[in-house]
This record gives C-alpha cells, sequence and structure tokens, in this order.
C-alpha cells in the first residue's frame, strides 16, 4: 500500500528531507539531458502482417523514471535497515493517525528510488490494490521480481548488509558478465541483488 492508492489521512513524519547529490540538471538518467519530446507513433507489424501503432517517447524527464515498490509489515523497521545495510536515504516517510503504519514512504539511491509501506494489519480490509499483493513469507519466500543495486564497492557493501544481518542467498563473486555481485534477502525476505555491472556502460 501506498499514498497513491488510499484516503486514508496522513503525516508526514518529521524527518530531515536528504535530497539526492546529484549536479545540476538531474543527472543519470539519459533523458534528462533533453527536453521531454512529444509523443511519436511509429508503424510496426505483427504476425499477421497487420500494421500496429507503437507509442515512444513517454517517459518523463526525471531521475528515475522507474520506481519499484514494496510493501512490510514492520515498514519503520525496514526503512532504518535499509538505510544500515545497502546505504538508502530517507527522502519522504509519511506516517498513519496510529504513527506507526506507514501509508507511504521514497527511500532513494543515487539517482535512484524505491516507494514503501506497511502491510494492512490483521482485521483491516485493505485497498484494493493491497489485495492484490502478498508478502514473500506466505509463498514459500519466492518472488516474482527482484531489485538491482548498482553500486561502486559490491563487496563494501555485502559488509555492511551482511552485518544488519541480511541472509546471503547467492554470496558475493566475480560475474561472468563483468564485475563482482550478490544476492541477498532483506529482514521480511524481499529479494535484492547488488552489484558493480552498470548495464547502461554497455548498452
Amino acid at each position: 500500500m501506498n499514498i497513491l492508492q488510499t484516503h486514508v489521512s496522513c503525516k508526514l513524519l518529521n524527518i530531515k528531507i536528504l535530497r539526492p547529490r546529484y549536479p545540476e540538471g538531474g543527472g543519470g538518467c539519459p533523458s534528462n539531458t533533453r527536453q521531454q519530446e512529444s509523443a511519436v507513433f511509429s508503424k510496426t507489424s505483427d504476425k499477421r502482417g497487420d500494421t500496429l501503432d507503437t507509442m515512444t517517447n513517454q517517459a518523463k524527464a526525471c531521475r528515475s523514471t522507474i520506481v519499484p515498490s514494496l510493501r512490510y509489515r514492520n515498514a519503520l523497521a525496514a526503512i532504518d535497515w535499509l538505510i544500515r545495510a545497502f546505504g538508502f536515504e530517507k527522502q519522504a516517510v509519511y506516517l498513519g493517525p496510529d504513527n506507526t503504519t506507514v501509508m507511504h514512504a521514497q527511500l532513494t539511491f543515487g539517482n535512484g528510488m524505491i516507494m514503501l509501506g506497511s502491510v494492512p494489519k490483521e482485521g483491516d480490509n485493505g485497498t484494493e490494490y493491497s489485495k492484490l499483493m502478498v508478502q514473500p513469507d506466505e509463498i514459500g519466500l519466492r518472488e516474482t521480481k527482484s531489485i538491482y543495486l548498482i553500486v561502486s564497492d559490491a563487496d563494501a557493501v555485502h559488509a555492511t548488509a551482511k552485518a544488519a544481518g541480511a541472509e546471503m542467498v547467492l554470496d558475493i563473486r566475480d560475474m561472468d558478465y563483468g564485475g563482482r555481485a550478490f544476492t541477498c534477502r532483506d529482514l521480511e525476505g524481499h529479494l535484492w541483488n547488488i552489484g558493480t555491472y552498470d548495464p547502461w556502460a554497455t548498452a
């Protein structure tokens, strides 16, 4: 659940807002260096030979156009853990009336961001969106997605994650495609991939 999917009133947690350190103009997002382009439709053909309209250039000119979202039963503890283990920074945290439920939070990592919120408590029907979600421990710690963090020193992050109690699923190693990486679970079982491989540099 996040603030975009609920009508429950919430308040901003009294925290120091930490803005990512970027050069003027955004940085990191390839589309930041140019003005937003209008939508362009190109023609493609499907297997039957019919002509289809394909929309392109709809990404907004901003720092990060893909923002993964997560849920935690103890979202406040998860926020602190993600800061200690991986080096995330708080950008915004909105609490519910009970001061323990995180209605919506935004954490930054370099020019990337994740959003997260609390799992509805027992007896709370939640939102229409929350009913579509389950937690890793409800499906045998399996996942249908994971998050990849690009870091400058995978060994250093491995050390802080391990010290914070991360479960190492695939320990740190040199990768065939370049760089070093590892895969771990956070305190509620979500999978995280951390490595030095930069897909932007090889695209």
